[in-house]
């Protein structure tokens, strides 16, 4: 029975995602249908976004009376990416420009931006930002040299503060167009309930881990780690490249304290990684962030494999329900 109900449950998850839009490109539900139109404004308002994520739910929610841009290049992570200066015009231009906050947009340091056209989607989160304690500067990946400290920013990886920023986008989106605010309320509506589908089967799994040890290949997990009670800890893996051997040393000496069977990537690693891991004993599993927009699908459809890649290595049990 409760393997019945977790299917059931997963395939109302995948009904609801597929039927919502495909994400900031303003395109129509999977099942082709274009998305309702509003009688209202003639004119979208200009929306802008720092991630992929909060451009997911500014399209989700605002439907057709928003144009959302999302203008972070493709094979960049956004929380390292630095717009040039004729992008900031374009940010400066827009109607509403939308920040994920906990020190994700690390260029506003640099760029000004008007204040008035500006939402900090986790200004009402700070109790639950994760601090963190690694200032270690390191070099990887497009983003180059850069470190991890201050605060974890991957909020959205916890479906309750994804909820939250979705409803700070809600309100926005209302106050500069009050006529709509019933749509927007009714839009909103309908993606809370797919993430708190969602939040519910991620700490099941979550609960079916229990306190087995859990490794993340780069440190962008903590949401997640925390909402859903995980023992995990993080080293600093590219799934694209090959660990140097000092790494490979230290994940030796840190299995002596954390005895991990299970790593857990931002994307698929190289076979020849997976196979050397797999020799010590450790499974890789994927699990997308998606702080950028995915190649194919949409948050919803990142999410839900996500979840289905934990499922499958969470116990048994899970992976029956899938």
């Amino acid at each position: 029975m409760v393997r019945c109900q977790r299917f059931f449950l997963v395939l109302a998850i995948l009904v609801l995602f597929a039927c919502s839009p495909n994400g900031p490109s303003g395109e129509s539900g999977t099942d082709g249908t274009p998305a309702p139109s509003s009688p209202y404004a003639p004119t979208p308002l200009v929306v802008y976004t720092t991630n992929y994520p909060l451009a997911y739910f500014a399209e989700r929610i605002g439907g057709e009376q928003v144009e959302v841009s999302f203008p972070a290049p493709a094979d960049v992570d956004p929380a390292y990416w630095a717009p040039d200066p004729e992008v900031i015009a374009d940010y400066q231009q827009a109607d509403l420009i939308l920040l994920n906050g906990a020190g994700y947009e690390k260029w506003l340091e640099r760029a000004s931006l008007p204040a008035s056209k500006i939402v900090d989607t986790s200004v009402g989160v700070e109790t639950s930002y994760v601090p963190l304690n690694e200032g270690v500067v390191h070099t990887h990946g497009p983003e180059g040299e850069h470190s991890h400290k201050g605060w974890a920013f991957t909020t959205w990886l916890d479906p309750m503060i994804a909820i939250a920023q979705a409803q700070a986008i809600r309100d926005a989106l209302s106050e500069l167009r009050p006529e709509a605010a019933a749509d927007f309320r009714v839009a909103f509506e309908g993606l809370q309930a797919d993430l708190l589908v969602l939040d519910a089967q991620l700490v099941e799994v979550g609960a079916d881990f229990g306190d087995r040890p859990v490794l993340f290949s780069h440190p962008v997990y903590q949401y997640l780690d925390e909402h859903l009670g995980l023992n995990g800890e993080s080293v600093h893996w590219e799934p694209g490249e090959m660990p140097t051997e000092e790494m490979w040393g230290v994940l030796a000496t840190l299995l002596q304290s954390h005895p991990a069977e299970l790593m857990v990537w931002e994307g698929e690693p190289l076979e020849a990684v997976k196979s050397r891991l797999a020799g010590m004993g450790i499974q890789s599993v994927v699990y997308n962030p998606c702080g950028n927009a995915p190649e194919s699908g949409n948050y919803g459809s990142v999410m839900l494999q996500n979840l289905a890649n934990l499922q499958a290595v969470a116990g048994s049990d899970s992976a029956e329900a899938k």
